[in-house]
């Protein structure tokens, strides 16, 4: 390989982008695993799922979101865990899409519901999520090697 995919830092660059990801999943599911009543109030706001599924939604998605916080950060299958966090972001980004189309005012539920005038969604939400889901991308392109638990149980050298 050669030019920018065979460049030796992006072990070092992708294990920064790793441990900023996961630790925004990690912040993210903690109010959501600890409240699960309130989560689901913010997925019932984007008024997208069937009511008869957003109580699931609100108890299931945030143990993926420490599943996929926990592998980023700690390097166990990190590629899969970026994956699962580029997916759940570019999910996020459609949700967060249609509820600007549709005017609605509301907060994000990202990270704990405050309402939408403490955490109102915006043009600035969807850029910031953009930016997640690009390193996410990085992550799954670019990290070969990650450095973490899988580098060390199977002895791969950097």
């Amino acid at each position: 390989m050669t030019g920018f995919l065979a460049f030796k830092g992006h072990a070092w660059l992708a294990l920064a982008a790793r441990f900023y990801l996961g630790a925004v999943f990690l912040l993210a599911c903690a109010h959501k695993i600890l409240h699960p009543e309130s989560f689901a109030v913010d997925v019932a706001t984007y008024r997208i799922l069937p009511l008869w599924s957003i109580n699931l939604v609100a108890v299931i998605l945030p143990w993926v979101e420490l599943a996929a916080g926990l592998m980023l950060v700690l390097g166990f299958r990190a590629r899969a865990g970026a994956l699962m966090a580029g997916g759940m972001m570019s999910v996020f980004l459609a949700a967060l899409a249609s509820a600007l189309a549709r005017g609605l005012d509301m907060s994000c539920g990202c990270f704990a519901s405050e309402g939408a005038e403490a955490d109102p969604i915006s043009a600035l939400t969807v850029l910031r999520d953009l930016g997640w889901l690009a390193l996410a991308a990085y992550v799954v392109v670019f990290d070969r090697q990650p450095i973490g638990l899988d580098r060390w149980v199977f002895r791969r050298k950097p």
